[in-house]
């Protein structure tokens, strides 16, 4: 038993560090890239800014940036700010006594990356104008991805809840959400576990610009 007892002890010990080293890792990750991400801002104003005095002596140049400039709203390269729809998820909370319920697995309490994204398909196929999730806009090679309860996009990590906006036709986004299968799924689970579905319609959204590379 005492034997029994001790290596019992030494594996849970080895769980925590292993646990503790993977939790230092992510933080350290994300700080570079908080860091990384910086640098690229500042590089990227600094090419404006050059680009902008080039464009003053160059006709070429500032062909090009008009050019860019007409893109740029299809590239997402510009907040956006008009009528829409929130959709927001999250995972199901502990009852009044710390726990969840009984018949419940893990996978059944958490909110995965399918039932993001059918929220996400839902609101591009309703005509969305502009699409955001989080504090970023969500573009064609935008890829949200779940990691445990976790949620990671354009490199950076989120935890629930997880709030989407899109701007467009109020009836169509609304329409368009209530007629995709994974979203109806996802509430006969929000109804039996508690996990969080709420949508809601209005007259001022505002969608960030797209800032990654």
């Amino acid at each position: 038993m005492v034997a029994t007892a001790s290596r019992s002890a030494e594996e849970n010990q080895l769980q925590v560090t292993d646990s503790t080293r993977l939790s230092d890792l992510v933080r350290s990750a994300q700080a570079n890239a908080d860091g990384i991400s910086t640098t690229r801002d500042e590089l990227s104003a600094q090419l404006n800014a050059l680009q902008v005095e080039a464009a003053r002596s160059d006709d070429g140049v500032a062909e090009a940036l008009a050019q860019l400039d007409a893109m740029a709203v299809d590239a997402g390269l510009t907040a956006m700010t008009g009528p829409g729809v929130v959709v927001t998820m999250t995972d199901a909370p502990r009852n009044a006594d710390g726990k969840y319920p009984v018949d419940a697995t893990p996978d059944d309490l958490v909110v995965h990356q399918q039932d993001v994204q059918s929220v996400l398909n839902a609101l591009w196929a309703g005509g969305a104008e502009a699409v955001g999730m989080q504090d970023q806009r969500i573009v064609n090679t935008s890829a949200p991805r779940c990691i445990g309860n976790t949620l990671l996009l354009h490199g950076r990590t989120y935890s629930p809840p997880y709030v989407m906006r899109a701007i467009g036709n109020t009836e169509q986004l609304e329409a368009a959400l209530a007629g995709e299968p994974g979203i109806r799924v996802f509430k006969q689970y929000a109804t039996r576990f508690g996990l969080g579905y709420t949508q809601a319609s209005s007259g001022e959204i505002t969608v960030p610009a797209y800032t990654g590379g």
